[in-house]
């Protein structure tokens, strides 16, 4: 199963490449060329499926389901990589703090799924739409581990000890629960802006301010799950990964010619610390001056992961890249370990949401840290405390 695993890890490795190139293969083998020439007629067809999917729920064609409050919808219209989960958390957070009982409602990508015959059960008998959520946190104490809830939501669960974390793939059953059954009155979707099957009350959108919309070309030819115009549906914007205030500024332009309504909020990720994997001692980001580091990373954009440590002084002597979501065996930590350790490493540097699909190691003799990162509002910061002003002082009417 390892073998099957890493070779598929390699594929999906390529196949992004591939898509992400920006000679759009020209400098590829014919072999290539027609490959990519196939995906994008396929990304026309995908095209009119989702623009006829956006017509029957305008239309009334295909039923928004309300449960009766304020569902916030955060998500983007890329795959990976826009910086959600620090985004997902700070709105949890403050909106927490505001008064209200707060659910994040996630599918978890990648959590641990039934065995195949079992999901044949399950789809014939429609048990799983009998089968409650899997709630990874009530509010008080974490239930699930990563591998159950998925790394997102189990990390959103470990920073918010006061919020509910829901984890099924039908966000509506798992809406009505954090309602009858946790008591929430503000629901998060995570990921949600084309999770049409649930009635969105606010919606939010976030444009990865390096790379908003790949090559232009939706899946699977590009990484656009929807065309840019679809970008008018959203009622904030929020333009992530800006280097410094007003790095924004022509994608600001382009967004407000896609959609005048919508306020826009620039915000960056600004690295806080370093934390012990295994102890939980956390370390100052002068840690990183002159060390010598072994890189370890599973997510979507690497690269400005590996360059904030860069530019934190950190002397990269060694680096992995696993695909998006890669969950760690222990002998692949292993090994790990004893390469940084014959390359001269100090330290292995991970991120937060790798480190939680780290497995449990008995013995570390090179110490494993990961990056804790968050969100810090560059400009727009009015009308992001006014969004939550919205949320916490108004109703919705549940139709």
């Amino acid at each position: 199963m390892g073998f099957i695993r890493d070779r598929l890890d390699e594929v999906e490795r390529k196949a992004v490449g591939l898509i992400l190139d920006p000679d759009n293969g020209r400098e590829h083998p014919q072999s290539v060329r027609l490959f990519l020439a196939w995906l994008t007629h396929l990304s026309c067809l995908f095209h009119g499926v989702v623009q006829t999917r956006n017509f029957m729920y305008r239309k009334g064609l295909f039923r928004h389901h309300a449960l009766g409050c304020q569902v916030i919808s955060i998500g983007n219209l890329t795959v990976g990589g826009t910086g959600k989960t620090p985004v997902v958390e700070v709105f949890a957070r403050e909106l927490q703090k505001a008064g209200r009982r707060v659910a994040i409602l996630s599918r978890g990508y990648k959590k641990a799924a039934p065995s195949f015959p079992r999901r044949v059960v399950d789809g014939l008998t429609l048990a799983e739409s009998r089968r409650p959520p899997r709630v990874v946190s009530d509010g008080k104490a974490l239930l699930l581990n990563s591998a159950m809830s998925g790394d997102e939501p189990y990390m959103l669960a470990s920073n918010l000890p006061d919020v509910c974390v829901l984890v099924d793939k039908n966000r509506v059953k798992s809406g009505r629960y954090a309602i009858d059954r946790l008591g929430c009155d503000t629901l998060i979707l995570d990921d949600g802006y084309q999770y049409l099957f649930l009635k969105h009350w606010v919606e939010i959108a976030l444009v990865d301010s390096t790379n908003p919309f790949g090559n232009g070309h939706m899946l699977p030819r590009g990484i656009l799950r929807e065309p840019t115009s679809n970008i008018a549906k959203a009622d904030y914007i929020f333009i992530t990964k800006c280097g410094k205030k007003g790095d924004g500024a022509a994608l600001s332009r382009q967004l407000s010619e896609l959609n005048p309504k919508a306020e826009i909020i620039e915000c960056q990720h600004c690295a806080r610390y370093l934390q012990n994997v295994a102890s939980g001692q956390r370390e100052e980001l002068t840690f990183l001056e002159g060390l010598k580091v072994s890189v370890v990373s599973g997510i979507a954009s690497p690269g400005g992961f590996e360059k904030e440590l860069r530019t934190r002084g950190a002397e990269i002597v060694d680096n992995h890249r696993f695909a998006d979501h890669h969950r760690y065996s222990q002998q692949e930590i292993i090994d790990i370990i004893n390469a940084a350790r014959t390359k001269g490493a100090d330290a292995i540097i991970t991120t937060e949401k790798d480190a939680v699909r780290f497995p449990k190691l008995s013995r570390v003799d090179i110490p494993i840290y990961f990056l804790r990162v968050d969100i810090e509002i560059l400009s727009g910061e009015e009308d992001f405390h006014a969004c939550i002003a919205r949320i916490c002082f108004e109703e919705d009417d549940g139709s």
